[in-house]
Protein backbone atom coordinates (compact mmCIF):
# COMPACT_ATOMS: atom_id res chain seq x y z
CA UNK A 1 0.00 0.00 0.00
CA UNK A 2 1.31 3.84 -0.69
CA UNK A 3 0.70 6.64 1.39
CA UNK A 4 1.06 9.95 0.57
CA UNK A 5 2.00 12.20 3.54
CA UNK A 6 2.36 15.59 4.20
CA UNK A 7 3.51 17.28 7.47
CA UNK A 8 4.12 20.29 9.38
CA UNK A 9 4.79 21.35 12.75
CA UNK A 10 4.76 25.02 14.18
CA UNK A 11 5.69 27.07 16.90
CA UNK A 12 4.15 30.12 18.32
CA UNK A 13 7.51 31.55 19.58
CA UNK A 14 10.36 29.80 19.12
CA UNK A 15 10.60 28.20 21.63
CA UNK A 16 6.43 28.45 22.55
CA UNK A 17 3.13 27.04 22.18
CA UNK A 18 3.19 24.19 19.54
CA UNK A 19 1.81 21.51 17.32
CA UNK A 20 2.11 18.94 14.96
CA UNK A 21 -0.28 18.16 11.39
CA UNK A 22 -0.35 15.87 9.02
CA UNK A 23 -3.00 14.41 6.38
CA UNK A 24 -2.27 10.92 4.63
CA UNK A 25 -3.88 10.34 1.62
CA UNK A 26 -3.84 7.09 -0.07
CA UNK A 27 -2.96 6.17 -3.63
CA UNK A 28 -6.16 7.79 -5.21
CA UNK A 29 -5.91 10.91 -2.90
CA UNK A 30 -8.22 10.01 -0.76
CA UNK A 31 -7.72 11.36 2.76
CA UNK A 32 -7.09 7.95 5.57
CA UNK A 33 -5.90 10.10 8.43
CA UNK A 34 -5.65 13.17 9.83
CA UNK A 35 -3.22 14.00 12.95
CA UNK A 36 -3.85 17.62 14.86
CA UNK A 37 -2.49 17.95 17.80
CA UNK A 38 -1.03 20.07 20.50
CA UNK A 39 2.07 19.12 21.81
CA UNK A 40 3.16 21.99 24.38
CA UNK A 41 6.62 24.03 24.69
CA UNK A 42 9.34 23.48 21.96
CA UNK A 43 10.88 24.77 19.28
CA UNK A 44 9.63 25.08 15.95
CA UNK A 45 11.97 22.19 14.44
CA UNK A 46 11.34 19.73 17.18
CA UNK A 47 7.39 20.54 16.38
CA UNK A 48 8.83 19.91 12.13
CA UNK A 49 10.29 16.34 13.33
CA UNK A 50 7.51 15.29 15.73
CA UNK A 51 5.31 16.20 12.83
CA UNK A 52 7.33 13.69 10.20
CA UNK A 53 7.28 10.83 13.18
CA UNK A 54 3.57 11.09 13.90
CA UNK A 55 2.83 10.32 10.26
CA UNK A 56 5.01 7.98 9.78
CA UNK A 57 4.12 5.90 12.57
CA UNK A 58 0.34 5.80 11.20
CA UNK A 59 1.56 4.80 7.89
CA UNK A 60 3.04 2.00 9.60
CA UNK A 61 -0.20 1.75 11.52
CA UNK A 62 -2.24 1.78 8.06
CA UNK A 63 0.28 -0.92 6.71
CA UNK A 64 1.89 1.41 4.02
CA UNK A 65 4.97 -0.22 2.20
CA UNK A 66 5.96 3.20 0.40
CA UNK A 67 5.67 6.17 1.58
CA UNK A 68 6.49 9.92 -0.34
CA UNK A 69 6.49 12.63 2.45
CA UNK A 70 5.84 16.09 1.33
CA UNK A 71 6.99 19.14 4.15
CA UNK A 72 7.54 22.81 3.97
CA UNK A 73 10.47 22.47 6.45
CA UNK A 74 13.43 22.84 4.06
CA UNK A 75 15.74 21.82 6.91
CA UNK A 76 14.14 19.01 7.65
CA UNK A 77 13.57 17.48 4.51
CA UNK A 78 17.46 18.09 3.56
CA UNK A 79 18.17 16.21 7.02
CA UNK A 80 16.35 13.25 6.33
CA UNK A 81 17.53 13.25 2.59
CA UNK A 82 21.34 13.48 4.07
CA UNK A 83 22.02 16.68 2.32
CA UNK A 84 22.35 18.75 5.84
CA UNK A 85 23.92 17.37 9.20
CA UNK A 86 21.83 17.38 12.35
CA UNK A 87 24.00 19.91 14.16
CA UNK A 88 21.58 20.57 16.97
CA UNK A 89 22.06 17.76 19.80
CA UNK A 90 18.40 18.59 20.97
CA UNK A 91 17.20 17.68 16.96
CA UNK A 92 19.16 14.35 16.97
CA UNK A 93 17.04 11.92 18.83
CA UNK A 94 14.00 12.83 17.19
CA UNK A 95 16.38 12.81 13.46
CA UNK A 96 17.54 9.26 14.87
CA UNK A 97 13.66 7.92 15.15
CA UNK A 98 12.69 9.48 12.28
CA UNK A 99 15.29 7.60 9.86
CA UNK A 100 14.28 4.52 12.10
CA UNK A 101 10.99 4.46 11.35
CA UNK A 102 11.41 5.70 7.28
CA UNK A 103 13.86 2.70 6.84
CA UNK A 104 10.92 0.44 7.84
CA UNK A 105 9.44 1.21 4.54
CA UNK A 106 10.30 -0.51 1.21
CA UNK A 107 10.44 2.85 -0.02
CA UNK A 108 10.20 6.17 1.01
CA UNK A 109 10.80 9.91 -0.60
CA UNK A 110 11.31 13.21 1.08
CA UNK A 111 10.06 15.99 -1.08
CA UNK A 112 9.97 20.08 -0.22
CA UNK A 113 6.97 21.87 -1.06
CA UNK A 114 6.38 24.96 -0.76
CA UNK A 115 3.78 26.39 2.07
CA UNK A 116 1.04 26.99 -0.21
CA UNK A 117 1.23 23.48 -1.44
CA UNK A 118 0.95 22.11 2.75
CA UNK A 119 -2.25 23.92 3.46
CA UNK A 120 -3.82 21.06 4.87
CA UNK A 121 -1.53 20.25 7.42
CA UNK A 122 -0.95 23.54 8.47
CA UNK A 123 -4.41 24.28 9.07
CA UNK A 124 -4.29 20.89 11.21
CA UNK A 125 -1.46 22.99 13.14
CA UNK A 126 -3.33 26.23 13.65
CA UNK A 127 -6.41 24.16 14.73
CA UNK A 128 -4.72 22.46 17.61
CA UNK A 129 -3.09 25.65 18.84
CA UNK A 130 -5.94 27.45 18.82
CA UNK A 131 -7.67 24.70 20.76
CA UNK A 132 -4.49 24.74 23.00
Amino acid sequence: MHINLFTDGGSRGNPGDSAIGAVLYDETGHTVAEISEYIGITTNNQAEYRALIAALERAKELGATTVDVFADSELMIKQMKGVYRVKNPELTHRFMEAITLARSFSKITFTHVRREKNKVADTLVNKALDAA
